[in-house]
């Protein structure tokens, strides 16, 4: 079994919610997700906090998964596939694997 992090904007925290839940139970990946926030807002050392664990997530799995809908991919996730590409970490994207999600 494949461990991937998703990785997002927070944009799109529905849509990751249901693609992790679709890996996990139709393609038998272990899905590491980031934490969201619940519209509450983050300290800025709680986001310090979340953006480390994100990265040690990174570091942990097999491969990071990409959500880029509609082609965006903001600026930490752009950090996130560097970090993960130095790693040497599989990237995938949801772009390119769209009936993932049943679109």
């Amino acid at each position: 079994m494949k461990t991937v992090t998703i990785c997002g904007s927070m944009r799109f925290q529905k849509q990751m919610c249901e693609i992790a839940f679709i890996l996990e139970t139709r393609h038998s990946m272990n899905v590491l997700q980031c934490v969201y926030d619940g519209g509450h807002g983050v300290t800025a050392e709680e986001k310090a906090a979340l953006a480390a664990a994100h990265r040690r997530k990174i570091e942990l799995s097999d491969a990071i998964y990409v959500v880029d809908i509609d082609g965006y991919i903001g600026e930490s996730v752009s950090e996130e596939i560097v970090l993960a590409k130095a790693l040497g970490k599989e990237i995938i994207y949801h772009s390119e694997l769209e009936s993932i999600s049943g679109e």
